[in-house]
């Protein structure tokens, strides 16, 4: 039989998770951080790497390292990954992340999957199969600030203790049997919040008596600023006896 065709590496739509309150147990899931960073998908074609976010935007020029760590992946490949800044700590900082630039933090792409490996398309590959090809025949290859993204060994309950003790954002599950699903969002993978806290911006304010009378709330997902809500109750000349109820 004649040799597939070789694929070429394009931008794909990453596979979603999906939130969950508890994440399932048991030999057919693996875990991994969540990560508090910016989506990412790495492809290398025609000899040149393209950083793409999660909704296709160029991050060329505003990582170029990590660019220069993906130099020597193998052509015609796509990766799936997070960009992440780190604080002094070694946690995961999206504030920083969001200041870049401005900030000092370093700046890491965490790898952890497959999708194109040198033409040859493995999205219906199982995610062990794909982990393997990824350790094997793309990681060898990257350099700082390129990580691998890895799988924790531990129980479930002590990985959620862990996460909780070092102030870390969650926790990912993975089927180990499950295909990678463009722009899916099927269960296959799901993220839980150990702790839970959200960075807000202010992103106006309604005028009032005093100069305002409500701040307008965001936060960031990626690079967009979606609407989170805003506080009704107004705002006294005292603020150290103001109460902030943000309604959604």
């Amino acid at each position: 039989m004649p040799e597939p065709k070789a694929k070429k590496a394009t931008f794909i739509q990453p596979m979603l998770l999906l939130p969950t309150a508890t994440l399932p147990e048991g030999r057919t899931w693996s875990y991994e951080l969540k990560l508090d960073g910016y989506r990412a998908l790495a492809v290398k074609t025609a000899g040149k790497i393209r950083l793409r976010s999660r909704n296709d935007k160029n991050f060329n020029l505003r990582y170029p390292g990590v660019v220069r760590g993906l130099a020597n992946m193998p052509d015609e490949t796509v990766v799936d990954g997070e960009v992440v800044a780190l604080d002094e700590s070694g946690r995961p900082s999206f504030n920083m992340l969001q200041n870049f630039g401005s900030a000092t933090a370093p700046v890491f792409y965490y790898v952890f999957d497959l999708l194109v490996l040198a033409g040859r398309a493995v999205m219906e590959e199982p995610l062990s199969v794909r982990r393997k090809l990824l350790e094997c025949d793309v990681l060898p290859y990257l350099t700082e600030p390129v990580r691998h993204s890895p799988v924790l060994d531990a129980a479930l309950s002590d990985l959620i203790e862990s996460v909780r003790t070092h102030g870390l954002e969650g926790l990912v599950a993975k089927r180990l049997d499950s295909r990678y699903e463009p722009g899916q969002r099927s269960g296959a993978w799901q993220k839980m919040r150990v702790n839970r806290q959200q960075a807000f911006v202010v992103g106006g304010y309604t005028p009032g008596p005093h100069g305002f009378d409500a701040l307008i709330f965001g936060y960031y997902d990626e690079c967009d600023l979606i609407y989170a809500g805003r506080t009704r109750s107004g705002f006294p000349p005292h603020f150290g006896s103001a109460k902030w109820p943000v309604h959604q």
